[in-house]
């Protein structure tokens, strides 16, 4: 019997963009999880391109390490070659830029860097790696009006989701700020301001002008000033929000890590709180993947989800598969902006490449897929 599903499931938050009901369309969330994420998801856009899904997309939502690779394919978007809805030139404009960028480690000389300078922050020194492997100087104003790109960002002064946009940035209390020419960077380093090393991300958005919305409640200058913000992982570590309520197919990338026990659990501050937001994420990630596969078994919404660490066996229809004891070390690797060497790189793809397929298989079995009997890098097989 099937669990019933919370109303704040259907719509959980409100987008003042659109109206009240989900419209058609299909939306791609991607999760965090630092490196190992960002190399994932290069895996599921892999095979998506493949079948023809990618140029299909409406709305693309990311989080923290799934935003670095949203941001990138954001970007790249315009320079997509199409030949029978399948991008020729995926390799060039996506691939390989974000698997260059996992193999420079940024997470440590971030904080080494912010802690000695006397200007810049770590998350300043985030954005500046994201600009220099990545992003280059462009703004939220060079992105695509289609799809949609949505980095969000976690408001530590509100609460609540902020969410960066071609047309607007905002916090649905706080308000927006329409057309942002915010750099492209700074957006990604706030939703992958992990906690508590990375973050906070500060915006000093005083000279902007605000449009209030009916709901906006915290519109004093406090607020719409400098604005403090963490990882969009807190608040939404699936990236859920902003596509939930206005698509009714959805396709669901997560790679976010797992707790293991420990018997000794660290004592000190620092240690502690990061075990302590380690629980907390590990819980809403949970609960939100239930809330959306009794979504999709309930006939609410439409779509797959996929995850870093699901089983190829648990596919009635899967075609490729691939070993736990070869894939579960790629689940556990640390989420962190850190090198990552080449063959487990090619392996994060290769696994998103698979459960991608997997899932499609199982979930549009509508003779569009055609043949996946080869892996993008076949010298790192996972079974």
């Amino acid at each position: 019997m099937v669990g019933a599903v919370p109303n704040d499931v259907m719509s959980p938050v409100h987008d003042p963009s659109h109206d009240d009901r989900p419209g058609q369309g299909l939306a791609l969330c991607l999760s965090g999880g630092g490196y190992r994420a960002m190399v994932f998801h290069v895996g599921v856009l892999w095979r998506l391109n493949e079948v023809g899904l990618l140029p299909e997309l409406d709305h693309v939502s990311a989080v923290s390490g799934g935003s670095i690779t949203a941001g990138a394919l954001a970007l790249c978007w315009s320079n997509l070659k199409w030949e029978n809805n399948s991008a020729v030139n995926f390799g060039e404009e996506l691939v390989e830029p974000i698997l260059r960028m996992s193999g420079s480690t940024v997470d440590v000389t971030a904080v080494l860097g912010g802690v000695l300078s006397f200007g810049d922050s770590v998350a300043d020194r985030v954005a500046a790696a994201y600009r220099r492997h990545l992003f280059g100087d462009a703004t939220l104003q060079d992105l695509p009006d289609a799809p949609r790109f949505v980095f969000n960002a976690t408001n530590l002064e509100s609460g609540a989701l902020m969410r960066f946009a071609k047309k607007y940035l905002g916090d649905h209390t706080v308000g927006r700020v329409m057309r942002p020419d915010l750099e492209l960077a700074v957006a990604v380093a706030a939703s992958s301001a992990f906690p508590p090393v990375l973050s906070p991300c500060t915006l000093d958005l005083r000279d902007r002008t605000w449009v209030t919305d009916t709901g906006n409640t915290l519109v004093t200058p406090g607020f719409r000033g400098v604005i403090r913000l963490t990882d969009g992982g807190v608040y939404d570590n699936l990236g859920l929000e902003t596509a939930w309520k206005n698509y009714t197919s959805i396709i669901v990338s997560d790679a976010g890590g797992r707790l293991a026990p420990d018997d000794e659990p660290a004592t000190d501050p620092l240690r502690q709180t990061a075990r302590v937001l380690k629980i907390v994420d590990s819980q809403v990630r949970a609960l939100r993947k239930r809330q959306v596969i009794e979504s999709f078994i309930a006939g609410a919404r439409s779509g797959m989800y996929v995850g870093i660490r699901s089983d190829t066996a648990r596919f009635d229809d899967a075609v490729l598969s691939a070993d736990p004891k070869r894939t579960a070390p790629l689940a556990a690797l640390p989420t962190r902006l850190a090198r990552v060497p080449e063959e487990i790189q090619k392996r994060l793809v290769n696994w998103g490449y698979i459960i991608c397929d997997a899932g499609l298989r199982t979930h549009y079995p509508n003779g569009r897929l055609g043949a996946a009997t080869q892996l993008p890098y076949p010298e790192e097989p996972l079974s």
